[in-house]
């Protein structure tokens, strides 16, 4: 283990990391996991934030150590720190995905500025596609505590229902939270799948409009992969939005 890795499992810090544990794994979409961490004492947070998260190597100088960078998917109300993502076929994703329960890792941050604006005139529309809810589900759990939030609509794509993440958690908070509007819609299933009767198709300035009453009023929150960001920005553009009412989050390689 590395002299870095040792001082911060004494005192941890933005700068040298934080150290803390596996306490949970939960599979929450296909081929997608949820992975609940203890939070270090002092390890404070904005909704919408990211963490470098260490796998702490087995060489004495920690030189075999994999890091990835994760949006906080948890609020910073609660005493445990939530991440997100798809198991693919990467080295750090085969560790993570077999590390047994109770292990230390190392946590550094947090790092970003994708948070939600304070500004309550303003109303908030996310526009998230598959593990790109992270930040967002962090932000909305977060709003169901601090009322003092705007309007919010979130906008969730995903190819079919079972790649949705968190569908369940975010109908709930819908249900508590009266600035809140959910609108899930599915890319590659049509209006009878499963008995699914709401939007269909890609997020498109029809869809936003029929939610949304004025799209040039808003702050638009985009994360999810690169593609998709870049895709949601020219489309909101198009549709006569500023582009400093536009926010991104790129979820590369995830």
């Amino acid at each position: 283990m590395s002299s870095q890795v040792e001082l911060s499992q004494q005192e941890g810090s933005p700068l040298l990391g934080y150290a803390s544990r596996l306490l949970s794994r939960t599979d929450v979409a296909q081929d997608t996991v949820a992975f609940r961490f203890e939070r270090p004492e002092n390890f404070l947070f904005r909704a919408g934030q990211s963490i470098d998260l260490t796998l702490l190597g087995v060489r004495p100088d920690g030189s075999d150590c994999l890091t990835h960078t994760f949006s906080i998917a948890s609020s910073p109300f609660v005493e445990e720190i939530l991440i997100v993502t798809r198991i693919r076929d990467s080295a750090f994703k085969r560790v993570l995905s077999i590390l047994p329960l109770g292990t230390h890792v190392n946590l550094s941050g947090p790092m970003g500025s994708f948070s939600l604006h304070r500004n309550t005139s303003k109303p908030a529309v996310f526009l998230a596609g598959g593990i790109g809810i992270a930040p967002f589900l962090s932000m909305l759990c977060s709003a169901a505590v601090d009322k003092a939030q705007p309007d919010i609509f979130l906008f969730y794509a995903n190819r079919y229902l079972e790649d949705a993440a968190f569908m369940n958690a975010l109908w709930d908070l819908e249900r508590s939270n009266t600035n809140f509007r959910f609108v899930p819609t599915f890319t590659r299933i049509d209006g009878t799948s499963r008995g699914w009767l709401g939007e269909i198709g890609h997020i498109r300035p029809e869809m936003l409009s029929k939610h949304v009453s004025n799209l040039r009023g808003p702050i638009f929150y985009i994360a999810g992969p690169p593609a998709m960001v870049a895709g949601m920005r020219r489309m909101l553009v198009d549709a006569g939005v500023d582009e400093d009412d536009i926010r991104t989050e790129e979820f590369a390689g995830y």
